[in-house]
């Protein structure tokens, strides 16, 4: 669910940044999407990492993991408590924020470089 709640997120940003093209150049455009870049995986990243980490140690004292368990994280919820859920989630969403802000400003940036014709 939190990862609809992002695509939304990163799709009405996209649209607020089509609109305002209008009012910003796109020189402005490509620095505020590679700042936005920039700030989303200096947050991503990091918290993305230790997420990952979080949860296997989380999981490995309970199951033994999938080979590829970090393909798909979020598929192993399901097997936290209550209590160990609450310590994966801040991570996971944090991680998801920054995965959105990159991808939102990637794309802004790009946008702006291809509006410079």
């Amino acid at each position: 669910m939190p990862e609809i709640a992002l695509v939304v997120l990163a799709i009405l940003a996209v649209g607020m940044i089509g609109l305002l093209t209008s009012a910003v150049t796109p020189d402005v455009m490509t620095g505020i999407g590679l700042w936005t870049l920039a700030l989303g995986l200096a947050a991503g990243l990091p918290t993305g990492l230790w997420y990952h980490v979080v949860l296997y140690r989380t999981l490995a004292k309970k199951m033994v993991l999938p080979a590829k368990w970090w393909v798909s994280p979020g598929d192993l919820h399901v097997n936290l408590a209550g209590e160990e859920l609450a310590r994966v989630r801040p991570w996971f969403l944090i991680g998801g924020i920054g995965f959105a802000l990159s991808v939102a400003g990637g794309i802004a940036a790009i946008a702006g470089l291809l509006l410079r014709g």
